[in-house]
Formats: C-alpha cells, structure tokens, sequence
C-alpha cells in the first residue's frame, strides 16, 4: 500500500493590508509519499500548512491544484472506497459529550457497517490498547482532556484502517495519555499500517518518525530521516534542524 501526493496545493482569499481580496497559498506544490508499516512525520510550527494538508489528504478539503493516490485509487474514481480505508484525527475534533466512550464506539462500528460479532472483539481490543477501561462507562464530557483524547483515537480505530491521518495527536497531553497514544502508534505501524503523523514537538517525532517532512509558511523545507536532516544541517536534533533551515535561530 502506498499514499501518493504529487504537486499539492490549496490556495484562499484574504483582505490584505490595502482591503483589496487577494489569493494566498496555505499549501504549495507539495509532493510526497508514504508506504505500508511507515510512520511519516509531518513537521512545523503553527500556520505552517499542516492542517490544510492533511485535511486534503483525508477528503475534507478539495485541492486547488495536484493529486491524492492512495494505492492507485484517487478520490474523483471511488470517494466511499478511500474513506473506509482512513482514519482521520485532528485536535479540534468534537465527539457527542452525553454518550459513553463505550456507545460512542458503539455508534461508530455502526457507521463503519463493522458486524456486531467482530465489533464487540475491536471494542475490546481497543480498550486495551489505549488503557481505557476504567472509563468505558463513563459519559464523554466527565473525561479529562487525556482521556477524551483516548476515545478520539479509539472511534478512529473500529474500522481497522489502512491508512492513519492524526494532525497534533498528543497536544496538550500529559505524559502518561501521550506515551500511550505514542506507543498505539508504533503498533499500529508494526501492523503495516501507513501513518501521517503531524505534530510541531521535534522530539517526539524524532523518536518515532521514519521519514520527516517539514514544513514552513505552505511548502516543504526538507525531506528525510531524521539522521538525513541532521547529517545535512550539522545539527543535533530536529529542533535545531529546523532552525538551521529557516536561517533563524530559536535562542533569539
């Protein structure tokens, strides 16, 4: 299996300085791909594209420009085809505050047609996963932010996806709900599965990252491993990498 983005870009309108209406590039010939039992890290600060990106990449937003394959099957010939195939997460993603975590996982092996036999075991084996039964039970809006997090993974999970989309995972996590959601993620890619992981913590992606794009004001800055990066900037760490390629300097 593999995702493949070639010349990517969305453009929108805005009201610049002089109120006139003028177009903007929030992502600009992008290109890309991302196999099978690969965690490709999407990096930037914020307002650097990301988001845009990978809304595109899930079917939420059309593209001005460029094309999404996904194993040789793009959105314009089978939508429905692709979209049982993916998981998207973004960190702003609101989920029914007076349902349990468990009818809400319920509620979404329906919607995924996943048969009652087969979605009690995923339920099951989700809840394990991402340590969550001890609030199983419990309605959505008593949940600590961790938690809810947790359950927002875990309704992205019912359908066994091929493909994960997970914009800012981790934000605002403590460090106990984010090693677990980390750890989730390393399983998945054991499994097989492509996943695009996008996140403005260096560190983080340094550690469970194959490949890393990084992203800066709509475009691609650098493409590599993250020794790759390294190696090429004379740097340490992503972090400084980062730094290194914008000509900045984060002590300033």
């Amino acid at each position: 299996m593999m995702l493949t983005i070639k010349n990517l870009q969305k453009t929108f309108f805005r009201i610049n300085e002089q109120k006139q209406k003028e177009t903007f590039y929030a992502d600009k010939d992008i290109s890309f791909t991302a196999h099978d039992g690969e965690i490709l890290g999407i990096l930037g600060p914020n307002g650097a594209g990301k988001t845009t990106l990978l809304r595109m990449i899930a079917g939420i937003l059309e593209p001005t420009g460029g094309s999404i394959d996904f194993d040789g099957v793009t959105y314009q010939e089978d939508e429905i085809l692709i979209k049982k195939q993916i998981a998207y997460l973004s960190g702003n993603t609101k989920i029914y505050q007076s349902l349990s975590t468990y009818e809400l996982l319920t509620m979404c092996c329906d919607m995924y047609d996943v048969p009652k036999e087969v979605a009690s075991k995923r339920i099951d084996e989700i809840v394990k996963t991402l340590d969550m039964q001890l609030f199983l039970h419990s309605k959505i809006e008593k949940l600590s932010t961790g938690q809810m997090q947790r359950v927002n993974i875990a309704r992205c999970l019912v359908h066994d996806p091929m493909y994960y989309i997970l914009d800012e995972a981790t934000s605002g996590l403590d460090i106990i709900s984010s090693q677990i959601i980390l750890d989730f993620i390393k399983k998945e890619k054991a499994r097989g599965k492509t996943i695009l992981y996008s996140t403005h913590y260096m560190e983080e992606a340094e550690n469970i990252c194959d490949h890393v794009i990084m992203m800066n004001k709509g475009c691609v800055i650098k493409e590599g491993t993250p020794s790759q990066i390294k190696k090429s900037t004379k740097t340490t760490n992503l972090r400084d990498a980062f730094f290194c390629l914008i000509g900045g300097s984060h002590d300033a």
